[in-house]
């Protein structure tokens, strides 16, 4: 089995717009990534990779994240791509290069795109991704190369309200 962790970065200033790619978290935000986190800790969740945007408010939440998982931040991969916009495809590609040992791989990114990839990539997905929405997607296959879109399921969903 593989699985893909999607998070959409925690709560960010709601200022800034003129440099965008530096907003940073509120203090909610960063609660919100503490809890989120500490409950994926509770359940033993340990990512072998992260990937992240290198906008400030996801890598932010990307660290928050890893200290809490013991995942060591200086290993976390920016990917611009994350920030820009991807599609499906191009997202199921990245997914499908993946080294063969990594198990669970966790990727920081903004909406929509969190949304479109959680809803492309499990055969139904009904829900909405507020800010730190963290989707955990299981794919039944050995290999990365084996992962495509309308294949995963939903292993869970968090949001900082449910908790």
């Amino acid at each position: 089995m593989k699985r893909v962790i999607i998070v959409r970065h925690a709560k960010s200033v709601p200022y800034g717009y003129d440099d965008d790619y530096r907003r940073d978290l509120t203090d909610r935000g960063m609660a919100d990534a503490e809890k989120i986190s500490s409950r994926l800790k509770e359940m033993g969740v340990a990512p072998e990779l992260v990937i992240a945007s290198p906008a400030t408010r996801a890598m932010h939440t990307a660290r928050i994240f890893c200290k809490n998982l013991g995942y060591n931040v200086s290993f976390i991969r920016q990917e611009e791509i994350l920030y820009d916009g991807l599609t499906t495809q191009r997202f199921v590609e990245m997914l499908q290069q993946l080294p063969g040992n990594v198990q669970t791989v966790a990727v920081f990114g903004h909406n929509p795109t969190a949304y479109y990839l959680v809803y492309n990539l499990v055969k139904y997905f009904n829900a909405d991704m507020p800010t730190c929405s963290t989707v955990a997607i299981d794919f039944s296959v050995e290999k990365w190369e084996e992962v495509g879109a309308r294949k995963g399921n939903v292993a869970f969903q968090f949001i900082p309200k449910s908790l």
